[in-house]
């Protein structure tokens, strides 16, 4: 049954996640998908444009929001801006890390500063950009370490991009109440 349930939060994901990315182009589609062929759509692929659509959206709204905005909380009890960079960058550090097999201590919630917070994102992309680009839709199915134990490595980049759209929307929220417009509601180019 857990595993349902966790099939189903994956797929609602996939099915919200275009709503954070509409200010932007659309990713190019998978050569798989473009191409008139027999052969199946690529699933690594399709998570790997996910995972670039929000990852895009995350940088974007890291450097658009003020040095005086990383230390915005609508309310008290809130975290600020900068906790929720904090805490997208020590998630992904952490997770990303174990899929590698080779975890890191994240260290993004001591943090304060806009360019400390934006450099400790960056580095958590570039871990997670190596576990996406280690997805492949033969050993997508393998095993890893996740925080809430051993499951599969599409499902643990899965809940990855989830949670990074689930902390974009609420950063959106933020951006707007500081009256700066979120990257996913740009106007197209």
């Amino acid at each position: 049954m857990k595993r349902y349930a966790a099939i189903v939060v994956v797929l609602a994901g996939f099915l919200i996640s275009p709503l954070f990315t509409q200010g932007q182009a659309p990713a190019p589609a998978p050569a798989a998908v473009t191409a008139q062929s027999t052969a199946a759509p690529s699933t690594a692929d399709a998570i790997r444009a996910y995972y670039n659509g929000v990852k895009n959206n995350l940088l974007k709204a890291a450097d658009k929001m003020p040095d005086d905005g990383y230390a915005f909380k609508p309310t008290p009890e809130e975290r600020s801006f900068g906790g929720w960079i904090a805490h997208v960058a020590d998630a992904q550090t952490a997770g990303c890390s174990r899929i590698l097999g080779s975890p890191k201590t994240p260290g993004a919630a001591s943090k304060t500063t806009k360019a400390d917070l934006v450099a400790a994102l960056k580095d958590s992309f570039d871990t997670c950009d190596a576990a996406y680009a280690g997805l492949t839709d033969a050993n997508a199915g393998d095993t890893v370490q996740s925080f809430r134990g051993p499951m599969t490595r599409l499902a643990s980049l899965a809940g990855n991009v989830v949670h990074d759209n689930e902390c974009y929307g609420a950063m959106a929220v933020y951006m707007r109440l500081k009256g700066v417009v979120p990257p996913s509601s740009e106007p197209r180019r």
